[in-house]
């Protein structure tokens, strides 16, 4: 069996470049960098704006490789769900920011005060199911109940709510079956 190097990236899709940890190692095999990212760039760019896992497998003795690439992660795909840049996602941080120090006046009190998040967007429990579906396979989900629960679980630390309401109301509602008639597929 020939040995192989592993070179596991994350990268936005579509807009993969040499960096100071994969460039030395690809070169190192003598293999055209340009030619590996625009390989990874062409098969990530469905993906644009998303982070996406990506590994580069190279066989040590032919210097032959592969390009393995993941699904993002359940967080690229709760913001691509709903429609979120980069630009945006900064600027509702910039304007909850400056509502928190708007509110401030500097006694105790206001400093015990829990701090609002400004709510940035707001998923229906259908998207909850398709990011579960997609990423399935990635998840150690017995079931799509215990996937959705897992994407739930990553909404909860997002500033997103879930059919209207807070992430942990709706796991508990997932829980008791009140969705049970969406896991059926």
């Amino acid at each position: 069996m020939a040995e192989k190097e592993v070179i596991e990236i994350l990268i936005e899709g579509g807009k993969a470049a040499p960096g100071p940890t994969t460039a030395p190692k690809l070169s190192a095999y003598k293999l055209n960098i340009g030619e590996v990212f625009k390989k990874i760039n062409e098969m990530t760019k469905e993906y644009e704006g998303l982070q996406v896992p990506v590994k580069i497998v190279i066989d040590k003795k032919s210097r032959d490789y592969n390009i393995e690439v993941g699904l993002p992660p359940v967080s690229s795909l709760i913001k691509k769900e709903l429609g979120i840049k980069k630009k945006e996602k900064k600027e509702a941080g910039a304007q909850a920011a400056t509502a928190a120090t708007n509110t401030q006046t500097g006694s105790a009190a206001a400093a015990s005060e829990k701090k609002e998040v400004a709510i940035i967007g707001n998923l229906t429990m259908e998207q909850c199911v398709k990011i579960a579906k997609m990423k399935m396979k990635d998840m150690l989900a017995k079931d799509l109940k215990s996937a959705v629960k897992i994407v739930l679980g990553t909404v909860v630390s997002m500033p997103v709510t879930v059919e209207g309401k807070k992430p942990k109301d709706v796991l508990k509602e997932v829980d008791e079956g009140k969705y049970d008639n969406l896991f059926k597929s």
